[in-house]
């Protein structure tokens, strides 16, 4: 698999030093959690995506599909994170045919880590694997540079600390579904409310071993624009006129040709513009 080209390192250094700007990539700023219970796995995640100080979507999906039991949850670099997981759903699935079983959590964070090692961390996605198979439940995280972790609750993102404070002091070993999902709702909100690069609503997916795998868009939404408590419509005549100038037809042919149309209004992407 090629590499990354860096030529042209030395001229965009200097480029930069002269004040170009470098351009900027779409990040998922972020916060993504995941959680086990007793039955699957819950993974979740905001929907803000920014590009520098701007929002540059309001409810963009982090929560990608691998294969039917497995999930992936996204940080970092938007683009990296999409065309990876997508990069290894299809190698998922090329592997489950050639086995002839159904995929494995830990395959696709074993192909997940050493695609990303192999590009030191040039490739900006910091993913979280969940799924069910039938040795049981995974959850792990995978870093840009290759690291992983395998813990019975993860956060990664901008927004992991507001979030881990969440599941450091409501989470139980012996959750059901229900209280999973409110646990990883609810450190979700906490990186939306504490970091700037979280923001807008909540998605969340369950993955459970008997029943098909659940995902729920914008399962929570704790930024709904309300109703303006006063109406800023104001009659006309409210502004005081300072100033008033008025240009005739005449003054403007000084500068440019006029040219009255009657009829058909089409012909007027006919007319001729002065150069």
């Amino acid at each position: 698999m090629p590499g990354f080209d860096f030529s042209n390192y030395n001229r965009n250094a200097a480029l930069h030093a002269r004040g170009v700007p470098l351009p900027k990539a779409t990040s998922t700023g972020t916060t993504i959690v995941g959680c086990i219970y007793d039955n699957g796995v819950v993974i979740a995640a905001d929907t803000r995506a920014t590009s520098g100080p701007i929002v540059a979507d309001k409810n963009c999906e982090k929560l990608h599909y691998i294969a039917p039991k497995i999930w992936c949850a996204g940080a970092g670099t938007a683009a990296d994170t999409e065309f990876t997981t997508a990069l290894i759903s299809s190698n998922v699935e090329l592997h489950s045919l050639s086995t002839g079983r159904d995929p494995r959590v830990i395959t696709c964070m074993t192909m997940l880590k050493q695609h990303l090692f192999r590009y030191q961390g040039h490739i900006g996605a910091y993913l979280v694997v969940a799924g069910v198979d039938p040795t049981g439940v995974g959850l792990y995280t995978v870093h840009a540079h290759g690291s992983t972790d395998k813990l019975p609750y993860v956060t990664m993102g901008s927004g992991s600390l507001a979030a881990m404070s969440v599941f450091e002091s409501m989470w139980k070993p012996d959750l059901d579904k229900a209280g999973a999902v409110e646990l990883c709702a609810e450190a979700i909100k906490a990186g939306i409310f504490n970091d700037l690069g979280s923001g807008s609503n909540v998605d969340v997916c369950v993955i459970e071993n008997d029943k098909p795998t659940q995902l729920m868009r914008n399962y929570e939404r704790p930024n709904e624009r309300g109703q303006k408590e006063r109406n800023y419509r104001f009659p006309r005549g409210t502004t005081a006129v300072l100033n008033q100038k008025i240009i005739t037809k005449e003054d403007m042919k000084k500068y440019v040709t006029i040219e009255t149309l009657s009829g058909d209004s089409n012909l007027a992407g006919d007319m001729d513009v002065d150069s």
